[in-house]
C-alpha cells in the first residue's frame, strides 16, 4: 500500500497532477488526495488548480464538471464505469421534452446530472447551495427542479416556490431503513441522526439535522453530541472520525441487507491501483464537445458566481 502510495506521488510531481477526491471515496484514496470535497468544493476547487493534469476520485458526472470548468486541462477519471444512479435517472433528451413541454420555467439541476442535462439547465446546485440557489430567484418565479425529489421536496418544503419536481432519487440514500434507524437510537441513547436531503421524508422526520455531507461533516464537529447515525454514503464517516476522534459516528443502515452501512456501488469502483494506472498512462480521460463544454459551463458558472455573491463555501 505505501508502495503504491509513493509511486502515486512520485507520478503526480512528474507529471503536475492534482488528486481531488470526493468525501465518498475509500478512507486510503481521501488520504493521498490533495484535496477532499463535497460537489460543489470540488467545483470551485476545480476552477482554481495550477496542475496540467487533474485526476477526479469520484464519479462520472464530477469529472465531467471538472472538465467543463477547465477545457484545455487534461481530467483523468480512474474509473469509466463510475457512473451515478441519480444521474442515470434523467436522461437529457426525456429531460430535454419535459422542459420543452412547460416553457416559462427556471430550470434548476443538480449538479449529480450528465453534461447534457446540464446545458439545458439555467442554475446549476449542489445540495450544499441548492436552497439559496432556489431562494436567489424572484418569488414568483416558476422553477423546474432536478432529477431528486427527495431534495426537490426538501427545498420546496422549505422555500414554497413553485416548483416542477423530477422524479429521480440516488440508490443510496433511497434505501436506508427507517426501522433500523429507530432501532439504533434505542440502542444508543442520546445518539443524533444526521441526513441528506437526499433521504426519503420519513428518514428526515426523524432526522436532528439535514444537510450536505459538508455541511454534516461541520455540524458533527461542534454539535456536542458523543454519538451520531449519519444516513448518507458511508464515506464521509472517515472524515468525521478524523476530525472528532472522540465522537462515535455510526453508518444508517439500508433496508434489504445485513451490511451495517450503505456504500454507493459506483463511488467504491475507484481504487489506488486504477489512480495509478490513469495517472500513468494518462488515460481515461474525459473528452467532451467544445458547443456542449460551453453550454453546461454556463449553468455551472452561475452557481459558483452565485455562491460567492452568498458567501457559501
Amino acid at each position: 500500500m505505501n508502495d503504491l502510495m509513493n509511486k502515486i506521488k512520485r507520478l503526480q510531481g512528474e507529471k503536475r497532477a492534482v488528486i481531488m477526491a470526493h468525501y465518498y471515496q475509500e478512507p486510503d484514496i481521501q488520504d493521498i488526495a490533495d484535496f477532499v470535497g463535497d460537489s460543489l468544493a470540488l467545483a470551485q476547487k476545480a476552477m482554481t488548480t495550477t496542475a496540467d493534469i487533474i485526476v477526479l476520485a469520484g464519479v462520472h458526472f464530477m469529472a465531467e464538471t471538472a472538465k467543463i470548468l477547465n477545457p484545455s486541462k487534461k481530467v483523468l477519471l480512474p474509473a469509466p464505469d463510475a457512473g451515478c444512479s441519480l444521474a442515470d435517472s434523467c436522461p437529457a433528451d426525456v429531460f430535454g421534452a419535459f422542459v420543452k413541454a412547460h416553457p416559462g420555467h427556471t430550470v434548476v439541476s443538480y449538479v449529480n446530472t450528465t453534461a447534457a442535462v446540464k446545458a439545458l439547465t439555467d442554475i446549476v446546485c449542489t445540495s450544499s447551495n441548492a436552497v439559496q440557489i432556489v431562494e436567489s430567484l424572484p418569488e414568483n418565479e416558476k422553477i423546474i427542479f432536478g432529477p431528486d425529489r427527495n431534495l426537490g421536496n426538501y427545498i420546496r418544503s422549505i422555500t414554497h416556490r413553485d416548483m416542477l419536481i423530477w422524479d429521480g432519487a440516488c440508490h443510496v440514500h433511497e434505501e436506508f431503513s427507517l426501522e433500523k434507524i429507530l432501532e439504533l437510537k434505542k440502542q444508543n441513547p442520546g445518539a443524533k441522526v444526521l441526513a441528506h436531503p437526499e433521504c426519503p421524508k420519513p428518514i428526515l422526520i426523524v432526522s436532528d439535522h439535514i444537510g450536505s455531507t459538508a455541511a454534516l461533516l461541520s455540524f458533527s464537529k461542534t454539535d456536542n453530541a458523543r454519538t451520531y447515525i449519519v444516513a448518507t454514503e458511508s464515506g464521509i464517516l472517515h472524515q468525521m472520525q478524523k476530525a472528532s476522534p472522540e465522537k462515535t459516528f455510526i453508518p444508517a443502515p439500508p433496508k434489504d441487507s445485513t451490511c451495517a452501512c450503505n456504500n454507493c456501488r459506483y463511488m467504491k469502483l475507484v481504487t489506488l491501483r486504477k489512480i495509478h494506472d490513469c495517472l500513468e498512462n494518462e488515460s481515461p480521460e474525459i473528452i467532451l464537445d467544445e458547443e456542449l463544454c460551453d453550454n453546461a459551463g454556463r449553468s455551472i458558472r452561475r452557481m459558483i458566481d452565485i455562491s460567492k455573491k452568498l458567501k457559501i463555501i
